[in-house]
């Protein structure tokens, strides 16, 4: 493992994660090197990027330095060391100075092979430092319970750093769109807020302006919350300071308008929101969608792909020619399912273009097209285009006429491989759908390799999970098997709730119904067959549909049974 470089401590408690067998020695070489080349932290990377348990790693570090773990959790905040530390220092390399004996200083630290957090400690307080191991999300919840006004963001200009995309230049006619000069205070609220969602794991957030009340909103887990009621009499100032951070005229109130923020989170880290504003009965609505460019990098493993399932996808992207469709409503990690696959085929030797409406996240190595349908760039017109460009792989952001899926299955027929999606409910729907939109059965069958469905479902939070019984037969009424519940480690969970979750959740993971086009699915098809007998077909073969595999996920104890009930809609 050439790329563990460092201390022997730091490459020591690494490779006792690699022996214990979680991790694979490839998969953590490439974790390494992925953190080294982000300049972030080894700890948090390798539990975000390789879902690895945060007690697991202070336990590995805890062998590693011969040193106990100290439990945050009994501590006493109170106990703080504040003097002669600048609360930056504590958000900026996430150590916390717990107490101190004499002239030594005792840090709380996930990763004391840090010496650059440690040195910074102990040029500042100029005292002797000793680290104590702790674990990592134990300590960042902390962090942000105590320092969330000065955390890893400052909410000035000079800090946060806004780049707009080009757009029409705002322009005021309305007094209340006027510059104020108290206009600082709603910069700084409308900042917060946007940092705020980027900390939650929001999705989106949705700012509403109603007859009396003016509310805010984010997406988390797929479920909205109420965060903030502001003044209604700021709706305005709100509004404009949003449409002026996305390039919108603000001086346009009558139509929809699109936009789009890059917030600058550092030197290295960047999100962009993507923003859409609605003219509504009293004031304008505005609704912006987070698009984190790391969520397009967490790969296959981390997505919830059963064994089988993650074989037939990757069987399916090797394939030099053919189609592979996603399918499912809107927020339900059909993005990120694509972009994984073209992360995957994105080599030095291939041509990969996109055509997308719009594009929500910039990937190197990829040439990607905004669609525009009103100069005429359509997503058929992009497809054309991109035939002529020598292409290896081509992905249409979504699939909605006759034109572009003629084209579409063209380019899976003569050499190209097409990664596409379509909004039905189910894989078996999506080849009818192809039929009813009038592309000829032969063409279906013989260009589309797989079909993937998906929904994403809240995850059970492990600290707070327990264990709930059901009666027998309501559970083969939900659609579980005799062989199911004959096994002696099946178990359902439900959901509690605690400090390190919302209502017992925490995350999603993805349900998943993948479908190979098999030889006798393709006999359905040019028979004209409906999606009830390729769904039995699909059923014979093995293939596991959405409520199938949502069961797998609560017999695995991840999800609750209210969720996949939520998410198949049964």
């Amino acid at each position: 493992m050439s790329v563990l470089q460092g201390s022997p401590k730091f490459t020591g408690f690494i490779r006792r994660i690699v022996d214990e067998g979680t991790v694979s020695a490839e998969k953590m070489q490439q974790a390494v090197a992925g953190a080294k080349k982000a300049k972030q932290d080894i700890v948090p990377y390798l539990i975000e990027q390789l879902s690895l348990s945060p007690k697991t790693v202070a336990e590995k570090i805890s062998e590693e330095f011969a040193e106990p773990i100290f439990d945050l959790a009994a501590y006493d905040t109170a106990q703080i060391i504040r003097e002669g530390i600048d609360d930056k220092l504590i958000t900026r390399h996430r150590i916390l100075p717990v107490f101190k004996r004499g002239h030594i200083l005792y840090v709380a630290t996930s990763n004391p092979t840090n010496m650059d957090a440690m040195d910074a400690i102990r040029f500042n307080s100029k005292m002797n430092i000793e680290a104590i191991i702790v674990e990592h999300n134990k300590l960042e919840k902390i962090i942000e319970q105590n320092f969330a006004e000065e955390s890893t963001f400052d909410f000035s200009d000079d800090d946060i750093d806004l780049d707009l995309d080009e757009g029409t230049s705002p322009q005021t006619t309305d007094a209340d769109d006027e510059p104020q000069a108290d206009e600082a205070p709603i910069v700084k609220y409308i900042n917060k807020l946007l940092i705020d969602a980027i900390r939650m794991g929001a999705s989106d957030l949705h700012f509403e302006p109603y007859e009396k009340t003016y509310r805010v909103r984010y997406r988390v887990d797929g479920v909205l919350r109420q965060i903030a009621t502001p003044p209604l009499q700021l709706s305005n100032r709100l509004a404009s300071r949003l449409k002026v951070m996305s390039q919108m005229d603000i001086s346009e109130k009558r139509i929809p308008q699109d936009g789009r923020i890059k917030l600058k989170l550092s030197k290295t880290k960047a999100i962009d929101f993507r923003v859409n504003s609605l003219p509504t009965l009293f004031g304008e609505k505005l609704v912006l969608r987070i698009l984190d460019p790391s969520s397009a990098m967490l790969g296959i493993d981390a997505l919830g792909y059963e064994p089988e399932q993650k074989a037939l996808f990757m069987e399916a992207l090797e394939k030099p020619q053919g189609m592979l469709l996603i399918t499912g409503p809107t927020g339900s990690g059909k993005t990120v399912s694509l972009y994984t696959g073209l992360n995957i085929l994105n080599q030095e030797d291939t041509n990969i273009s996109t055509a997308e409406d719009p594009v929500e996240i910039n990937l190197e190595g990829v040439n990607q097209v905004n669609v525009n349908p009103k100069v005429g760039l359509t997503f058929a017109v992009a497809l054309k285009s991109f035939l002529r460009q020598d292409p290896d792989i081509v992905m249409v952001g979504e699939i909605r006429d006759l034109e572009t899926a003629e084209i579409a299955v063209k380019a899976a027929q003569t050499g190209h491989m097409v990664l596409s999606t379509l909004h039905t409910n189910s894989a078996p729907e999506t080849l009818t759908r192809l039929r009813n939109m009038g592309v000829p059965s032969f063409n279906i069958a013989t260009s589309v390799n797989l079909v993937i469905a998906q929904r994403l479902a809240r995850r059970l939070c492990s600290h707070c999970k327990e264990p709930v019984d059901v009666p027998h037969n309501s559970l083969l009424e939900l659609g579980f098997t005799e062989e199911d519940l004959n096994n002696s480690e099946f178990q359902v969970f439900q959901p509690v709730g605690c400090s390190e979750c919302r209502e017992g959740y925490k995350g999603r993971v993805g349900i998943y119904e993948v479908m190979k086009v098999t030889p006798e699915i393709s006999k359905i098809i040019m028979e004209d067959g409906n999606a009830i007998k390729i769904a039995e077909a699909s059923e014979k073969s093995g293939f596991n549909n959405l409520r199938r595999s949502g069961l797998v996920k609560v017999m695995q104890g991840v999800t609750s049974l209210q969720e996949v009930n939520r998410v198949t809609s049964e």
